[in-house]
């Protein structure tokens, strides 16, 4: 089998890469048979170069390739006909700007492998970038914090060569006796915690967190039952809630009359209630005067969050009064982080972790007949149609929807 690492061409450019070379010189002494090519790149965080030092061969050239990686959408005149991708297509929710995308990937014959759909039998996600959009979420809500209080100045992620400089950057903070409060248990909310535990900070209880008051800085993370309730106020399990979303109510204002700074690590599902809305964010008591939006839901569970930002313009306010926009530091502004490709800000150290979960997780499957059903279960498109499970975006793909 033939493996191609393609060029990223997006616009704006991504730096990531699914393979680090040292990755994929294991992956080659792992699986011997399989033969490696790497798309020349003068963007990608890793030089030609660094790959062909791990014997790597660089090519401009991948059409001999059975298996293309890559990371974000690929451009329609890139495609290369019959053909197997693997990349975030960001169409699994039907996203209208990627619609003509997928209407190419069934007409070229090309089977389309999303990373998101790469799962376990549990329909647990093997793969992805969470953990690093969580790290660099957090430091940038710190980072807008540090600025909008004028009290300490962290440089941007994208300037900083790796985590372990990122990490050096934490000794800047100083915190007041803030509460902040980390939504989700995944490996977002996880990656977040990462940076909250590099400060020290104090975790609290529920209870506490909601009760009393604190002389230091201090974080709470809530869970999906922490800050949702079942309307006929029956306590059942985190399952009754993913199965019954419709049954459940917010019951995040708890948290935001106590809060200072609100983490947003959770994913938010179908048919979820909102955290907090408009209205809610209008109220006397409601708090939270910053919110790291790392989920990045537009005009959904978390109403401050009016549009996504940028790398290079991370911040915007959101006027609980007005429900407009306003300067980040505005009086009586909420201050928003809402960048959606915060991974990109730390290229290196995300394609290594990613590279490492392709080639336990993946990479095995095309050599063992995919006991497990890992491609099976991934795979969106065969001979240029939908495949069972990913029949759901026909009348997408026709247009009706």
């Amino acid at each position: 089998m033939k493996i191609g690492i393609i060029r990223e061409r997006k616009t704006p450019p991504d730096r990531r890469v699914v393979f680090s070379p040292e990755k994929l010189k294991e992956l080659q002494e792992t699986f011997p048979e399989a033969q490696i090519k790497v798309e020349s790149s003068f963007i990608r965080i890793f030089s030609d170069t660094a790959y062909q030092d791990q014997g790597i061969e660089i090519s401009e050239d991948l059409s001999d390739c059975e298996v293309l990686l890559g990371v974000k959408e690929v451009p329609l005149s890139a495609l290369i006909p019959n053909k197997k991708y693997f990349f975030f297509s960001h169409t699994i929710k039907k996203q209208s700007y990627n619609r003509e995308l997928l209407q190419a990937i069934l007409e070229k014959n090309i089977e389309l492998f999303d990373h998101e759909t790469i799962t376990d039998s549990k329909g647990n996600r093997l793969i992805g970038f969470g953990r690093y959009a969580g790290i660099v979420g957090a430091y940038n809500g710190l980072r807008a914090f540090g600025i909008r209080e004028k009290s300490f100045q962290l440089e941007k992620v994208e300037t900083l060569p790796d985590y372990a400089a990122l990490k050096q950057e934490l000794k800047k903070v100083q915190l007041p006796n803030l509460k902040i409060v980390l939504t989700g248990s995944g490996k977002v909310a996880r990656g977040a915690r990462e940076i909250l535990e590099e400060l020290n900070l104090k975790e609290v209880n529920v209870q506490d967190y909601l009760v009393n008051d604190f002389d230091e800085a201090v974080f709470c993370q809530i869970d999906v039952l922490d800050y949702n309730k079942r309307k006929d106020g029956k306590n059942l399990d985190r399952y009754d809630f993913y199965n019954n979303p419709d049954e459940y109510e917010s019951d995040f204002m708890r948290f935001a009359k106590v809060s200072d700074l609100f983490i947003a690590g959770h994913f938010y599902g179908d048919g979820a209630p909102f955290l907090f809305t408009r209205e809610d964010a209008k109220k006397t008591e409601f708090k939270i005067n910053l919110v790291a939006d790392i989920s990045c839901d537009i005009d959904g569970p978390v109403a401050s969050t009016i549009r996504p930002s940028t790398i290079a313009d991370p911040f915007y306010g959101y006027d609980p009064t007005t429900e407009k926009e306003v300067a980040f530091d505005a009086p009586e502004a909420i201050t928003v982080m809402a960048v959606d490709n915060l991974p990109c800000e730390l290229p290196k150290d995300a394609s290594e972790g990613f590279g490492e979960m392709f080639l336990e997780h993946v990479i095995p499957s095309f050599y063992n007949n995919d006991t497990n059903g890992i491609l099976e279960r991934a795979r969106m498109t065969f001979q240029g149609k939908l495949t069972p499970r990913f029949a759901y975006l026909q009348d997408f793909v026709d247009g009706k929807e």
